[in-house]
């Protein structure tokens, strides 16, 4: 289920508990501003079904209590007040469905363009290639930085596989980070 609080982004969006299919439409890009144009069906019914969870009370509006209740389901019991009128202040208003959907929308479309990242990964990669060694780059996510916990680099290799020569193709990884899947065989 997409999350409510403010994270960083990492690939964890490619587990199983993102959606399947996150991928936007050619009219989020500035076509229509209609928010339901952003998504596929498959896409609004999810994000309908994670509302409708999150929705504890059922009235069509996402409060304070709503998100204790939900924390409290999946285990997290101490949730201060401040940290719940933080995610409710992220909305302008009231978070009925189009308003979470708009929330989540907004939050696809503030990631790095695909070519600023493969614009970063090229600095590691001077020969063009379009691929790095998974070593060399597992070494990097798990030394610097925002480190990558051991979980983390096995949702990253289960997603993304390094070829027989253990290469990992970057390109297709920038693509998935903007576009949420992988890109159709030519």
């Amino acid at each position: 289920m997409p999350r409510l609080a403010p994270h960083d982004r990492r690939l964890d969006s490619f587990t199983k508990d993102a959606p399947k299919k996150a991928r936007r439409k050619q009219a989020a890009e500035g076509g229509s501003s209609n928010v339901f144009s952003m998504f596929e069906q498959s896409q609004i019914q999810e994000y309908k079904e994670a509302f409708t969870i999150i929705d504890q009370n059922r009235d069509g509006i996402i409060s304070k209590d709503d998100l204790r209740d939900v924390l409290a389901t999946m285990g997290q019991l101490n949730v201060k007040n401040e940290e719940l009128e933080a995610m409710v202040k992220e909305a302008p208003g009231p978070i009925n469905f189009t308003v979470f959907l708009t929330m989540f929308g907004e939050k696809l479309k503030g990631a790095d363009p695909e070519d600023v990242i493969v614009s970063a990964f090229k600095v590691l990669d001077p020969e063009g290639t379009g691929a790095i060694k998974k070593e060399f780059l597992e070494e990097l996510l798990t030394t610097q930085c925002d480190r990558f916990t051991p979980e983390e680099m096995t949702n990253l290799w289960a997603a993304f596989p390094p070829d027989v020569a253990g290469n990992v193709d970057y390109k297709n990884i920038c693509y998935v980070i903007t576009h949420g899947e992988e890109k159709e065989e030519e």
